[in-house]
């Protein structure tokens, strides 16, 4: 789904859950009888659930040192927008902040050649903008 002008994509790529207790976690999920992603492992997850992915990773991972928004005011949850390119991360992000929303992590390049950023909403809502380069289903 492309993005308004100017804007944020109206769509919603995947769900992301901080784990205290990964393993634990993903025995949870292949319980309800879901599905990994091929190459599951105690610190990284996913479930594919149709059009949205649910993304798993250890409490640790989410609470960089860019942050702005302190880890105890955060959810543990992170939604993800995935757009098309690198730029429109950029856009995207510009267009949040215009908004209203809290710079949590600027965008950056990231070590598997993707992009991505993160921004809160005014009630601290984690919302990450990613681009990762060849992926299919990209806004």
């Amino acid at each position: 789904m492309a993005a308004p002008a100017g804007g944020m994509p109206a769509h919603l790529s995947m769900v992301v859950l901080d784990a205290s207790d990964l393993p634990a976690l993903r025995r949870f999920y292949r319980g309800l009888g879901w599905t990994e992603q091929a190459g599951a492992s105690d610190s990284l997850a996913f479930f594919p659930l149709g059009e949205v992915t649910l993304a798993l990773f250890p409490r640790a991972v989410g609470t960089g040192e860019g942050d702005t928004v302190a880890p105890a005011d955060r959810s543990g949850i992170t939604l993800v927008v995935r757009v098309g390119t690198g730029g429109a991360v950029d856009t995207a992000f510009a267009a949040a902040l215009q908004a209203g929303a809290l710079a949590v992590s600027e965008p950056q390049d990231q070590s598997f050649g993707g992009r991505s950023a993160v921004m809160a909403d005014p009630e601290g809502h984690r919302w990450e903008l990613l681009w990762v380069p060849g992926a299919t289903g990209d806004g």
